[in-house]
């Protein structure tokens, strides 16, 4: 039985900082992120199971990483939990999206935990493959499951 992988795009806006990074991106800053998102597993052979011939439905990937990550990151400000509640504290409803991550919010690490985060939602039988993030047009983070044993 062969494998297959599907592969569905995601696009979403969000801003972060590095702290304590000593470049630009130190600055609270926001990109549109691109995520591709490729699950792998065996086509439904049951003629019978309205999912037949899929190894999942689009529509049920895109509604798995909508709850798993875009829902919690679209149009949020990320932030580590090592910067101090004073530096952001008054901002008031500039940061009514805050998430606080107990990591550096660098596309490296944004790309470990959505990994994570998608993995556990999937349906028997389906496997994580890989993720790619897009920071922007021509930088990316990638994660592959088979590096992560």
């Amino acid at each position: 039985m062969a494998r297959v992988r599907v592969t569905k795009q995601f696009d979403f806006e969000m801003a972060h900082a590095l702290w304590n990074y000593n470049g630009p991106c130190r600055n609270l800053h926001g990109h549109s992120y691109r995520l591709f998102v490729t699950v792998t597993g065996h086509t439904v052979k049951d003629r019978s199971n309205p999912k037949y011939g899929m190894v999942m439905d689009f529509g049920d990937l895109k509604k798995i990483v909508s709850e798993a990550v875009l829902n919690k990151f679209e149009h949020a400000v990320m932030i580590s939990s090592d910067v101090p509640p004073e530096y952001y504290a008054n901002m008031g409803e500039m940061l009514g999206k805050l998430v606080v991550v107990d990591y550096q919010p660098s596309c490296e690490n944004m790309v470990v935990d959505f990994a994570a985060r998608i993995k556990k939602r999937l349906p028997s039988g389906v496997q994580l493959h890989s993720l790619r993030l897009h920071e922007t047009a021509t930088s990316y983070t990638e994660w592959f499951a088979s590096d992560n044993h």
